[in-house]
């Protein structure tokens, strides 16, 4: 495959004129003029496929219905959006839900379906405070518990690649000290102030949920676990940008504070994410979702509907800049767990997961490891 005379980011993520070479799997050659007659993508621009390190469902799907056929459904569903690997979450759910996921997350990166590449699970709950539950079930909180954690990773081969859970909470710390060296652990659903956040960070945590919602809020007296991570460079952040979850004025600002290597873009959404307004479910529990937005009947906001590249298009509308933005959906995801050297960049030798996006940026072409998965050419307006 031949991509020519396209705008793309580099391996820098800086803009420049070349064509681009495919050969089987991988990218071959980034050059200007490369000979041949390829694909002419005048106008566009080519960028890496995005990486969702944090989404529960969408398209009626969901990890926690702990079956191979759920997770290849949301698979099929999110390479039509861009997203060319993932890493599908679980909730607070029952521990023989916990392991039905992890099973079928398991069989579907050993077996991979067709569409975006699984690369791990996101381990969201049990180990959070139930005061900070948002949409997660009390029923299944559990204290943070290392040695339980460790047997339940191991069992599955270690296909854990994140782990989220409160530090303030008893044995907390000595659980971010045995597993932070082996899988990335995230502050989430946290009632940790200022202090216990940053010893949090100091024992290992270097990733944030979701950041903003279900913790401790900035304020300028008390920083909390909002101002503990604009305050530490350790740190990336996850952020939910479809404008429900944060304003935009507030991601406005948390991005130029955290700067372009610490932002990292989740949808976390559920089932009902390419679904019709309606009914659903997440972790056991009934979302109504009205316009878009998804709450329990009690109005508490439960994940979202979105997706990345919704989110890309929202941050380039709010302003922030290109290469931010596609850093925060591609490599930086990407380092968080430790696959930026097959994906996240374009670069000869990496797997040729790209995007093409016109001048607009509409979706023209989903490329998964060499092949056109999703063509949008005479479709994009």
């Amino acid at each position: 495959m031949l991509l020519q005379n396209a705008e793309l980011l580099d391996d820098n993520f800086n803009l420049v004129r070349a064509d681009l070479a495919v050969s089987g799997e991988r990218i071959a050659r980034i050059s200007p003029d490369l000979p041949g007659d390829g694909m002419d993508l005048t106008g566009c621009l080519i960028v890496p496929g995005f990486v969702d390190l944090h989404l529960h469902g969408c398209a009626g799907a969901d990890l926690c219905d702990g079956t191979r056929e759920a997770v290849a459904r949301m698979a099929g569903h999110l390479i039509t959006e861009g997203i060319t690997s993932f890493c599908p979450a679980t909730m607070t759910v029952s521990p023989a839900r916990i392991r039905a996921a992890l099973s079928a997350a398991k069989d579907c990166m050993e077996h991979p379906p067709a569409g975006a590449s699984v690369r791990g699970v996101n381990l969201e709950g049990p180990y959070i405070s139930p005061r900070r539950k948002g949409s997660q079930k009390e029923q299944f909180v559990r204290l943070p518990d290392w040695k339980e954690f460790q047997a339940l990773n191991g069992e599955y081969g270690g296909v854990i690649k994140l782990v989220d859970m409160a530090p303030e909470r008893e044995g907390g710390m000595e659980f971010i000290e045995h597993v932070s060296p082996f899988c990335r652990v995230s502050l989430a659903h946290s009632e940790a102030d200022y202090e216990q956040a940053k010893e949090a960070f100091r024992r290992g945590i270097s990733h944030v949920t979701h950041l903003f919602n279900a913790m401790t809020g900035f304020h300028h007296r008390e920083p909390g676990a909002v101002g503990a991570v604009f305050d530490d460079d350790r740190v990336r952040a996850e952020l939910i940008c479809d404008g429900f979850h944060i304003h935009p004025a507030v991601l406005r600002t948390a991005f130029r504070l955290l700067g372009e290597d610490r932002t990292v873009i989740v949808s976390d959404s559920m089932r009902a994410a390419g679904m019709p307004d309606g009914v659903s479910e997440l972790g056991g529990q009934k979302v109504f979702v009205q316009n878009g937005k998804a709450r329990l009947a009690d109005g508490t906001i439960a994940g979202s509907t979105t997706n990345l590249y919704s989110e890309v298009k929202n941050l380039l509308h709010y302003g922030i800049p290109l290469r931010q933005v596609i850093k925060s959906a591609t490599i930086n995801p990407a380092k968080e767990i430790g696959a930026d050297r097959e994906i996240g960049s374009i670069r000869e030798g990496k797997l040729a997961d790209l995007v093409v996006l016109d001048r607009n940026r509409n979706l023209v072409l989903v490329i998964k490891a060499g092949k056109v998965a999703a063509d949008f050419r005479g479709k994009a307006g």
